[in-house]
């Protein structure tokens, strides 16, 4: 049978075929190694970066107070210099009577500074925590003289020792700039005390007005144009040219925004139109605007992807739900968008992270670079974790570069959280259809 087969033409014989067997393969276990290595590149890439952003996170500082917390203790409390934690540190300044802590700060400070502290929030109505943290800050007045790395404090410890011992009045501690005091602080021109707080919670109203604008046009949009939408040169048209937006340059959003929702709808993004706002929020320059214009960013990414997973659902549910008598919307409604809304929700997932993370469209709208007033509605002026990172990292202090890495981290911990809420909700909907 085998002789006859390798008599039939165009057939190849025994050893023709083995030979195709072994090339086709190589080719495999070529493209395979391909891959691997592919895969390897960036994993690699990928630890790299994260080992760079966690080097810049902790390390040694060299720390120079105006005021030693032993000598105020040593005035105003002398039975809470604990000799067996080896002096005091700004931990039992936080943890001294209300009394007391009130009573250094009234007599450290001036006349106007303390009206200033009273006018935002009386003294006596302030927590331990919080007087403690003026303490530090006003009083106490710690000063970053030098900082390093986490791998320098790790392998060259005796050399940071010996160029701090030369440091008039300086000590050595060891310090993370990824702390809860970061998280819940805001801005300050001092790196010994700013936070990212201002920044996350810009970060968060941007995003939630970008995709309570996005979502739910870019889905509606999808189930026109492959529900409803006719074959036809218009429909070529506008399909034409959402692919082509999903490509344009997020800086060309940026002037888009600047143009429309800053300039042409002032009084309306500056929230004049309905009596809010100050003369500083007033020229448009708001959350609203930033969140608009990054729904305009992603908008055209959302349509794709959603009417990809629509075009997805089989076309018997439709025929199915029309032989039982239902509408078109109620085809729709019941059957057709439960069934795509996984795959809608995976392609939300992507352009709202690629939102949370663009900086050049805020940049050219007008977010403020530094900012200590949290954002208090979406008629607010604001800025966000990108915009922060970047400013960060432009300062000529090393300080701040390591507040950069600190806010990377962050920034990445929210997005994860984002991204895994979401895919919470998709995993919902195909459990349930």
């Amino acid at each position: 049978m085998r002789d006859r087969v390798s008599q039939v033409p165009g057939y190849p014989d025994e050893k023709q075929f083995q030979g195709f067997i072994r090339r086709r393969r190589r080719r495999g276990a070529m493209w395979r190694t391909l891959f691997l290595i592919a895969t390897s590149v960036g994993i690699v890439v990928l630890s790299a970066l994260l080992l760079n952003i966690l080097d810049d996170s902790f390390g040694y500082v060299a720390v120079k107070n105006e005021i030693e917390p032993a000598a105020l203790l040593a005035t105003y409390a002398p039975k809470r210099l604990p000799m067996e934690r080896g002096g005091a540190d700004y931990q039992i300044l936080r943890e001294l009577s209300r009394d007391v802590q009130v009573q250094i700060l009234r007599d450290h400070l001036s006349q106007g500074l303390i009206r200033r502290l009273e006018s935002e929030q009386p003294l006596d109505q302030r927590s331990q925590e919080e007087l403690g943290d003026l303490i530090i800050e006003r009083v106490v007045e710690p000063h970053f003289l030098a900082s390093w790395s986490l791998f320098d404090s790790v392998f060259h410890r005796a050399r940071i020792k010996a160029e701090v011992a030369e440091m008039d009045g300086a000590s050595l501690r060891f310090y993370s700039w990824l702390n809860p005091k970061f998280v819940v602080s805001p801005q300050s021109s001092h790196p010994e005390f700013a936070g990212i707080r201002t920044a996350i919670l810009g970060s968060l109203w941007v995003v939630a007005i970008t995709i309570l604008f996005s979502l739910p046009v870019g889905v509606a949009a999808a189930i026109y144009l492959e529900e409803y939408g006719q074959k036809g040169r218009l429909n070529d048209l506008i399909e034409t040219n959402i692919n082509n937006l999903a490509g344009v340059p997020s800086i060309i959003y940026g002037l888009l925004g600047l143009a429309i929702f800053v300039r042409a709808l002032q009084p309306l993004t500056g929230g004049s139109l309905f009596g809010i706002g100050d003369a500083t929020t007033n020229n448009g320059r708001t959350i609203i605007s930033a969140g608009l214009t990054l729904g305009l960013l992603i908008l055209p990414i959302i349509i794709i992807n959603a009417r990809e997973a629509i075009r997805a659902v089989p076309q018997g549910i439709r025929q199915a739900s029309y032989g039982l008598g239902a509408t078109r919307w109620q085809t729709v409604w019941h059957h057709v968008l439960p069934n795509a809304m996984p795959g809608i929700l995976t392609g939300s997932i992507l352009a709202i992270s690629r939102a949370f993370g663009e900086t050049a469209p805020l940049v050219v709208i007008g977010a403020s670079a530094f900012i200590i007033r949290d954002p208090d509605g979406p008629f607010s002026k604001f800025t966000t974790m990108t915009i922060q990172i970047y400013q960060w990292t432009a300062r000529p202090q090393a300080e701040f570069r390591h507040l950069a890495a600190a806010g990377i981290i962050v920034l990445l911990a929210l997005l994860l959280g984002l991204n895994a809420t979401a895919i919470w909700l998709r995993n919902r909907y195909q459990r349930s259809y």
